[in-house]
């Protein structure tokens, strides 16, 4: 078997956990971020930042540096990066595995409204004023300012550069993973009475969705892209045993 050499699509606490265990099992790889966050989590394996530039790219970059094994550990709604990690590996002849979570389904409690998609979204926002928890990252901010008229809390990793496409909101700077208590605290000192929230499913990000269900406020829930069909696993054992197979 060729000793593994492994390119992961990271920027997820997968990815991160992923480079921890292939550094103290010693299986070589580099870990790449697209660049949307200012200062990315320290990782213990070698790291690129920035785009490969395409499909073309991304072969040329698994071609010259003799990559054995592509994981992909991006965000759920990295739908562009992992279409183009389906057909990169297809086409450099590298074995590819999805890192991901699954996603999360609604409990006893919950009141979601589910939308196919970030326009779904916006449309579940027309009437009157609401205060919105939109947990939806930085990208994308542009779509929601249809509705000026909501009061719209925003948590980012790293601060705004530009003015914000709403008029009335509030940006919370932290990095997860949160807990239950800090988000229903926050959103209780907001008195948000909604959240939008996009499916990223896992522990890291589901605090505000146990807060929201704590609370008995409602949630527009954003479903995931689709993807090509690819092998997948949920957890960093499962990838491990994958990269020494």
């Amino acid at each position: 078997m060729k000793t593994p050499r492994a390119l992961i699509l990271g920027g997820t606490t997968e990815a991160t956990a992923l480079c921890r265990a292939m550094a103290e099992a010693g299986i070589a790889g580099t870990i790449s971020f697209a660049g949307r966050v200012a200062r990315p989590v320290r990782q213990p394996l070698p790291q690129r930042v920035g785009g490969f530039g395409g499909v073309a790219g991304l072969v040329a970059y698994l071609r010259d540096n003799r990559i054995t094994h592509l994981i992909d550990a991006t965000h759920p709604f990295a739908a562009q990066m992992s279409t183009h990690a389906v057909a990169a590996a297809a086409e450099a002849g590298v074995p590819l595995l999805a890192l991901t979570r699954p996603p999360w389904v609604p409990q006893l409690g919950d009141e979601w409204t589910l939308v196919p998609d970030l326009d779904g979204a916006v449309q579940a926002l027309e009437g009157s004023r609401r205060r919105i928890m939109l947990a939806i990252g930085r990208m994308h901010l542009d779509l929601f300012a249809r509705h000026p008229q909501h009061f719209y809390l925003l948590r980012l990793v790293d601060p705004p550069e530009a003015p914000l496409p709403v008029p009335d909101a509030h940006v919370e700077v932290s990095r997860g993973p949160f807990t239950q208590e800090d988000d229903g605290t926050l959103m209780e000192r907001h008195r948000i009475d909604l959240i939008v929230s996009k499916n990223a499913g896992g522990t890291g990000a589901r605090a505000k969705i146990d807060a929201a269900r704590a609370l008995g406020l409602p949630v527009v829930m954003i479903d995931r892209p689709a993807l090509p069909p690819r092998p997948e696993v949920h957890d960093v054992a499962a990838a491990l045993e994958w990269l020494r197979t």
